[in-house]
């Protein structure tokens, strides 16, 4: 990964909390969405039912999308607030992957994109966990998850806005939002679980 992959503008515009993700604290994904057995196609083998997560905690950061080398992003990308930054936000979560693991969290990556675009930033990027492909927006409409739209490589695209979700049996018990700087998002994430242990 270049310095360039991982550095953010100093400009960079802030998000601002619009109250999209209120509703989600404490939120049954079992019950109050009716989330039976939604599976998702994941950069592991197979897919990955959030219906089946099991006890403890999972922790499941959504980003908008990450771009391929060489490969342009959406014009003024970086003017969109919440946009920059899916790369770093990964790393981080990949640099502190096993001090989460540690602090008794499990942890998915999440967006929109196709699982084969999804695979090649996970295998560049080295990733130790799966990445979740809500393609067909099954999650996003279910719970009700912030997105936004965009024209990438002449193609609109719906894109989830930036977030976490801490969940523990299948209800949420926190959700960062919006999140910022992105990376430094799974520091967040630890200083909460720490102030928060299970």
């Amino acid at each position: 990964m270049t310095t360039q992959e991982f550095s953010l503008p100093v400009d960079l515009p802030r998000p601002i909390d619009d109250g999209a993700c209120d509703h989600l604290p404490d939120m049954d994904m079992d019950m109050d969405m009716g989330m039976l057995a939604l599976a998702l196609a994941s950069t592991g083998e197979g897919s990955v039912d959030l219906h089946a997560l099991g006890t403890g905690r999972t922790v499941i950061y959504a980003y908008p999308m990450t771009s391929v080398p060489g490969v342009a992003l959406p014009d003024g990308w970086d003017m969109i607030p919440g946009a920059r930054g899916c790369t770093p936000q990964s790393c981080g979560f990949r640099d502190h992957h096993d001090e989460l693991a540690g602090l008794g969290a499990r942890v998915f990556g999440l967006s929109t994109q196709e699982t084969a675009y999804q695979q090649e930033m996970a295998t560049r990027l080295h990733l130790p966990f799966d990445v979740l492909s809500d393609a067909e927006f099954a999650l996003c409409d279910a719970l009700r998850l912030p997105t936004f739209d965009v024209v990438a490589c002449g193609t609109p695209r719906r894109l989830l806005k930036r977030l976490t979700l801490v969940v523990s049996s299948g209800r949420i018990e926190h959700a960062f939002y919006p999140v910022f700087p992105p990376n430094e998002s799974a520091d967040q994430v630890m200083a909460w679980l720490r102030a928060n242990p299970a």
